[in-house]
């Protein structure tokens, strides 16, 4: 491995420390034409219900892809599963890239996604293998954006909220629908006062800790201002040694049924001590 990559897998590792299997083909579920009220309103009122469109449409599948650039080099973690929007909560299943846990290829790890938490097992070094982790997302300096390897999927959507504006990029098709595609600039901090005085903790806490809160985005909405495909570009750490990183969330199959979360007992729930995985190379 080279020395660019293994400062970038290094980093990625001590921020995720996770991540994702195979990637779904991406689809918007069943084709709609643009009848619906969406298609008449404007860009920026779009990507701004974009959440609340999601929360119409009950649950989906979800595909997470997210990238870093470090050194001159990127890397990739992709995630795959599925979403309640109602109850905001879901999993995904993720994996770090090859090698980039070490000499051995890491296992999977499985995400519960909830509201104010994150679990995760298969976390790491020193986590034994039938326990599980719990992070708090309102203590996470990013609210989770980037931290668990894949930005929550209705948190991406809770993001548009903050849109500044946005611009009609012109029109494709996306697993069989015909979808438009809108891009702009949002704003965290903006995204996390629409809600009022009680924001969602991923909002809050990544409008307080991000260091750079402005967040160019690309959109792709169907008819009924559904997302079936969201990028957001994250400038994600310290500001002498920000990286970029991209993370993109496609939406399928809505409607589709998300089986409540069982949340694992606080006897699987790991207390001790977490050891970061090495990088390889």
């Amino acid at each position: 491995m080279t020395a660019a990559k293994s400062t970038a897998v290094r980093t990625l590792a001590a921020a995720a420390a996770v991540c994702c299997a195979t990637v779904l083909p991406a689809g918007c579920g069943a084709a709609h034409g643009d009848t619906g009220e969406a298609a008449a309103a404007g860009p920026a009122a779009v990507v701004r219900g974009a959440a609340d469109a999601l929360v119409r449409a009950g649950g989906s599948t979800v595909v997470t892809s997210l990238r870093m650039a470090s050194g001159g080099t990127w890397v990739t973690v992709t995630g795959r599963g599925r979403y309640d929007y109602a109850r905001g909560q879901g999993t995904l299943t993720l994996v770090l890239p090859r090698d980039a846990a070490g000499t051995q290829e890491h296992a999977p790890v499985t995400e519960l996604l909830t509201p104010g938490a994150l679990y995760m097992k298969n976390r790491g070094a020193g986590v034994p293998a039938d326990k599980w982790v719990r992070v708090d997302i309102a203590a996470l300096p990013d609210g989770n954006l980037v931290t668990g390897g894949a930005t929550d999927p209705l948190a991406a959507a809770q993001l548009l909220r903050g849109a500044l504006g946005a611009e009609p990029a012109g029109e494709q098709t996306l697993g069989g629908v015909r979808v438009r595609r809108l891009t702009g600039t949002l704003d965290i901090a903006r995204a996390a006062r629409a809600w009022g005085p009680r924001p969602p903790a991923a909002l809050s806490a990544a409008a307080a800790g991000f260091a750079v809160d402005r967040v160019p985005f690309e959109a792709w909405v169907d008819g009924e201002g559904r997302l079936c495909r969201v990028t957001l570009r994250y400038a994600y750490g310290p500001a002498r040694s920000t990286v970029e990183v991209v993370s993109t969330t496609t939406y399928a199959g809505f409607g589709a049924a998300v089986p409540p979360l069982a949340l694992p007992p606080a006897a699987d729930i790991w207390n001790g001590k977490i050891v970061s995985a090495p990088a390889g190379g």
